[in-house]
Parts: structure tokens; C-alpha cells; sequence
């Protein structure tokens, strides 16, 4: 039976070419296609995709939020990003969120096809760019050690939710702080653990 594939991508022109070369394919049926990650939230459930392809970059949610919501909604949906960045940020970000895959967007069309039936079988295609910037980081010494230690006991469960991919709100709902107030220890998880980001900080916690 053919992979049935929902896509999530802004651009029209990009959406419509995607989609055109997917159902060329006898292996690949487009079930939907959504130019927002509201729109696709909204209506994806009941067309029972078996894979996503979400674009990182959308213009309200970005694609990285989409992710999240979109395996609550779907648990065993398998989403594969597409970015024109390779970036840091987005690639463990997205990982983070869920995410099976990461391709950039000048992916060969054969590629992509095959990157599909690959998730679809277990694997997590990726582009040997983002291949390389994955050895990369984990080949890269802590400046100083993490001293996730020297948290406080609050400091402590609000990484531990970023580490399982929680949003602030429901962080917020969780444990009972107010947004201002997870903010607030967020900043002193950064400056304990002499990070910038929650993609950083989310690793040193994970490498400790």
C-alpha cells in the first residue's frame, strides 16, 4: 500500500512542486497539504498520515512547536523536517520536539522519496550536512563542566521539562510558576550552566 504523507510548508510554489513529484510516485499518496501549522493541526488527524513533512520555518507556530503538537495528536506519525537552514538550533531543537528525519530542502527528488520509505521502516534519513554538523557538536569539549549540581531544586525541574520537550505554558501548569516566573529560572539554568540557548542547556543536562 502506498505511504500516506501530509505536507506542511508555507511557500505554495515549494508545497505544490513537493506534492507533484510525491504523487508521481506509485509507493507515495499526499493525503493533505497545509500552508500553516494551524491550518494542519486543525485537520491533519482525521487523514491518518503515516508521515510528515514539516517545514522548520512557518510564518505563526514554527515548525519545531508544529512537531510537538502534531505527535500528541498522532503518536506514531513519523514527521521528517525540511529546512533551508542547517542551522544548530533547528536540527536539536527539532530532535528534541520529535522530529524522525532532517533534510535540507535542495534535497535530490529521488531522495526524498527514499528518505520516506526509510522513516517508514524504522530509519532517520538525514543529509550528510546535518550528518556532519551531528558528529560535529558531540565532538566539541564542554568549556566547563556542566554543573547542573549547582542548580537549585527549581531550577532542576524546569530543565528536566525542557529536556522532555515541554513548552513553557505547560511547564507553567505543571508546576505551578507563573510564565514570568519560569523565565525567570531559566535564566539562571544559562547562566549556571554558561549556556545561551535551551537546545544547549537541554544537552549539558543530558551529558552530565
Amino acid at each position: 500500500m502506498a505511504i500516506r504523507v501530509a505536507l506542511v510548508e508555507d511557500n505554495n510554489d515549494v508545497r505544490q512542486s513537493v506534492k507533484s513529484l510525491l504523487n508521481r510516485s506509485s509507493r507515495i499518496r499526499v493525503v493533505a497539504d497545509y500552508a500553516e501549522a494551524e491550518l494542519a493541526l486543525a485537520d491533519i488527524a482525521r487523514h491518518k498520515p503515516e508521515v510528515v513533512l514539516m517545514d522548520v520555518k512557518l510564518p505563526k507556530m514554527d515548525g519545531v512547536e508544529c512537531v510537538r503538537e502534531v505527535k500528541a495528536l498522532l503518536p506514531s506519525v513519523l514527521v521528517i523536517m525540511l529546512t533551508i537552514h542547517d542551522d544548530n538550533d533547528s536540527l536539536f531543537n527539532s530532535i528534541l520536539a520529535g522530529a524522525d528525519g532532517f533534510l535540507l530542502k535542495d534535497t535530490m527528488p529521488a531522495r526524498l522519496v527514499e528518505a520516506i520509505e526509510e522513516v517508514q521502516k524504522g530509519g532517520s534519513p538525514i543529509t550528510p550536512q546535518i550528518a556532519r554538523r551531528i558528529v560535529q557538536r558531540f565532538r566539541i569539549p564542554d568549556p566547563a563542566p556542566a554543573k547542573v549540581e549547582n542548580l537549585t531544586p527549581r531550577e532542576r525541574e524546569v530543565l528536566e521539562q525542557l529536556a522532555l520537550g515541554s513548552r513553557y505554558k505547560e511547564i507553567s501548569d505543571k508546576l505551578g510558576i507563573s510564565l514570568d516566573g519560569i523565565r525567570f529560572h531559566i535564566r539562571g539554568v544559562y547562566n549556571k550552566l554558561h549556556v545561551h540557548s535551551r537546545t544547549e542547556a537541554v544537552l549539558k543536562f543530558l551529558k552530565r
